[in-house]
């Protein structure tokens, strides 16, 4: 599937790679792929996320996925659901975290390195390459753009999609900003088929 990777999807991914190590963490989550690609300049993909007001915002962003792992993945919008039926999740947080010590909710954030010095992708994230091929396919490209990336993390349930949802960059915001709204049903039906 690589090799139908575009170079500016080429440099996502690797940007991925990066992301990770930078924070140590253990493997590439779907949170990574979307912090390289908001340092990617002159895509697609970086021209819909500028169109979308997210461009500026990586660091915003990456606070708001700190404390959405720190709360064991949920986002704003779940603990606004949890509060409407009486669970403070901040309270809950805190009564882990005093027992178990900060962080104990952020699963898998370990600053273990493996013997190899590979990162390995996280499922979540291995399902966002995933999808961006059945995008593109879906869409009838031949390649795998940053854009592509960029629906995939849409179309992914998870915290990233909830995360952008959140600052109106859903499914069809970002294939509108991408492709116009004359063509937004194009492809997709295929995308968030499987």
């Amino acid at each position: 599937m690589f090799e139908r990777f575009t170079q500016g999807a080429r440099v996502t991914v690797k940007g991925a790679v990066a992301q990770a190590e930078r924070v140590g963490a253990g493997s590439v989550s779907e949170e990574h792929l979307l912090l390289a690609l908001l340092e990617q300049e002159g895509g697609r993909a970086s021209f819909a996320l500028a169109a979308l007001g997210l461009s500026g915002r990586r660091s915003f962003l990456g606070a708001t996925f700190a404390e959405a792992r720190r709360r064991g993945g949920l986002t704003k919008a779940d603990t606004e659901a949890l509060a409407e039926i009486g669970i403070d999740v901040d309270a809950v947080v805190g009564r882990v975290e005093g027992a178990h010590g900060e962080g104990a909710l952020a699963a898998g954030r370990s600053g273990r390195r493996w013997w190899s010095g590979h990162r390995p992708f996280t499922p979540g994230a291995k399902g966002v390459l995933e999808k961006s091929l059945r995008v593109a396919l879906g869409r009838g490209d031949r390649f795998i753009g940053e854009e592509h990336l960029l629906l995939a993390l849409t179309a992914t349930p998870g915290t990233v999609a909830d995360v952008l949802a959140e600052h109106g960059a859903t499914y069809a915001t970002v294939h509108r900003a991408l492709y116009g709204p004359e063509v937004e049903g194009r492809g997709q039906g295929h995308a968030k088929a499987g």
